[in-house]
């Protein structure tokens, strides 16, 4: 893909989705587990504390921008159909606003809007976190492989293109 739109997205999208990646896999790596192996009523509310701070925080607007991006170069990419690159930025672009945004909205935000709403502390709350922690991180899994997977495509359509 030419042009310095298509090399700006590019590169862009390719340094977001492995920051994305970084972050997701932090958490499937070892946060969800050491969250895990604390007290229910701690791991819950750091995990809520988590979700307040993370929609505040630098991490929003490259959620966003990165998904933006990623969107368009898969536009882009289909435009330009035969380009050097651009079955690599239309896999990346798809994979990414599938495997991570996708996810992201349909799965791991109402499993995070649930967790807010719990008291830790109660019964239903503990009963909440035990779901949590095995279903978000089995749906984070998928965010992680999408955002590196994507990473990837788009370095490789820069290298081509």
């Amino acid at each position: 893909m030419d042009g310095a739109l298509a090399q700006t997205l590019l590169w862009f999208a390719a340094v977001g989705c492995g920051v994305m990646a970084g972050v997701y896999f932090t958490f499937s790596a070892f946060a969800m587990r050491a969250l895990g192996e604390i007290a229910p009523e701690a791991g819950a509310a750091a995990m809520q504390s988590i979700n307040r701070v993370i929609v505040r925080s630098a991490f929003l607007p490259l959620f966003f921008a990165t998904t933006l991006a990623a969107a368009a170069l898969a536009v882009l990419a289909g435009l330009n159909w035969g380009d050097a690159g651009s079955a690599a930025a239309l896999a990346g672009g798809v994979v990414y606003v599938f495997g991570m945004f996708v996810v992201t909205v349909a799965l791991n935000i109402p499993l995070n809007n649930a967790l807010e709403r719990a008291d830790p502390a109660s019964d239903e709350g503990r009963a909440v976190w035990a779901r949590y922690l095995t279903t978000w991180t089995a749906r984070n899994h998928i965010r992680t492989l999408a955002s590196t997977a994507a990473c990837a495509l788009f370095i490789a359509a820069l290298t081509t293109a």
